[in-house]
């Protein structure tokens, strides 16, 4: 089986040694999101609900380039410095991804890079 990096210019660069995406045969990896601008690759101001709002556009721009879209994640990790921010996540969220929804898993981490409140990464099949 052949791998493939994804990249595009419309998420931000990865800011270390690996891949906004790989592609193994059908299924893509996206790498961890978090609220980056990928013209000025500072957090974006505005709270919780903004930071996801960026992530999720982060996201769905590597799946483009990954040839999917959002409808063809099939498990998504979410990372929250504070889980009290969940709702908000949550209804975010809902804006983006339809049923059948994603496989999930939420974690509560003590720090996040750059800062963010949130961070998501995905598997999704093409």
């Amino acid at each position: 089986m052949s791998f493939k990096r994804v990249h595009t210019d419309q998420a931000p660069a990865a800011i270390g040694p690996y891949s906004q995406a790989i592609r193994a045969g059908d299924t893509v990896y996206l790498a961890g999101q978090i609220g980056l601008d990928p013209k000025t690759m500072t957090i974006v101001e505005g709270g919780v609900e903004a930071q996801c709002h960026r992530v999720l556009d982060n996201l769905r721009a590597v799946a483009r380039a990954s040839g999917g879209d959002l409808d063809r994640i099939v498990k998504l990790n979410v990372y929250v410095t504070d889980m009290s921010t969940f709702p908000a996540v949550n209804a975010v969220m809902d804006e983006y991804l339809r049923e059948p929804y994603p496989a999930r898993a939420t974690v509560g981490v003590a720090a996040l890079p750059r800062g963010a409140a949130v961070e998501m990464d995905a598997v999704m099949v093409l």
